[in-house]
């Protein structure tokens, strides 16, 4: 009789197994398709919004017939409106058109400055990677040297050998900000080596610039593309911090780091929008432009996303 009882339960368990199996596995389904499609979203989002702020920049400038470094003193310090969306500034300036030229101008420094940096980074990564020996651990020395300054107080001594400008900016970040692509770069350098195809084209006769030249360095592009477009945020909060410190340009000069810095007394005397919109537009675009590189790496690497995802 127990053996009866026995094999009437266990099917009855088996069921309730496969039944438990697969509304988990359902449930993980949904919440993969979930993740994804919060994942398209934030892209598409971000997308939208690096679109939106290159037209901006492009388009704004030369179909605005106004001069951003006009004074009014009649028209200081009024809220946002129709006539002024983000409001004017302590001297009448329209914010606005204030903030479209220092974005302007830290997009200028983020760009040439992550290009300046990701060439001498990729560069000098390449070169020890492939040379490897005392050579590689010469320069990796130095890497490391260099990497215990902090970025802003080597920024700083930089700048404060020139005149205030836009290029004694650019030179500072790329100067500082080369040494992480340096070390991606000679990672990826060093695991291209480890593969058959190196082997077989040494073994063909191949010298090692050869190699280095047609199959390392284009191995790379990709990792140092990458480094590029996220030091792109990076090199804006850069330019903008020595701006708010006033070692980047000149105050007369429009910078969201020199707006923000002449805001804050306004910001105490209770007016926000001088130091909101600026702000703004230094956080927003770093977060558009860090989105869409995410998902650039993640089509890099699918297995770093199914890890993301768990």
């Amino acid at each position: 009789m127990a053996d009866v009882t026995h094999a009437t339960d266990t099917p009855d368990a088996t069921d309730a197994t496969e039944t438990t199996d697969t509304v988990g596995a359902q449930l993980w389904r949904s919440r993969g398709r979930d993740r994804s499609s919060t994942r398209t979203l934030r892209v598409r989002t971000s997308a939208v919004i690096v679109v939106l702020i290159a037209l901006a920049v492009l388009l704004v400038p030369p179909l605005v017939q106004l001069d951003q470094q006009e004074v009014d003193l009649s028209a200081k310090l009024l809220p946002p409106s129709w006539a002024h969306p983000f409001g004017t500034d302590d001297v009448g300036r329209d914010l606005l058109l204030r903030c479209v030229y220092g974005l302007r101008v830290s997009l200028l420094v983020g760009l040439v400055a992550a290009l300046v940096a990701t060439v001498l980074g990729t560069a000098v990564g390449a070169l020890a990677g492939a040379l490897g020996g005392w050579p590689d651990r010469c320069l990796m020395r130095v890497v490391d040297a260099l990497s215990s300054i902090p970025h802003l107080l080597l920024g700083i001594f930089i700048v404060a050998m020139f005149r205030p400008g836009v290029w004694p900016v650019v030179v500072s970040v790329a100067l500082t900000h080369w040494l992480s692509t340096a070390r991606i770069v000679r990672a990826e350098v060093l695991s291209l080596r480890s593969r058959p195809y190196l082997d077989a084209a040494v073994s063909g006769g191949a010298s090692r610039w050869r190699v280095t030249v047609r199959h390392l360095v284009p191995g790379v592009l990709p990792q140092a593309g990458l480094a590029a477009v996220l030091m792109v945020p990076h090199a804006m909060w850069h330019e903008s911090a020595l701006s708010f410190l006033g070692l980047g340009l000149p105050a007369h000069q429009a910078s969201l780091g020199n707006l923000v810095q002449t805001a804050r007394g306004s910001l105490l005397a209770g007016d926000w929008w001088p130091t909101l919109f600026p702000g703004l537009l230094l956080i927003v675009p770093t977060l558009a432009i860090a989105g869409l590189a995410g998902a650039w790496r993640e089509r890099l690497n699918p297995r770093r996303r199914s890890e993301l995802s768990l």
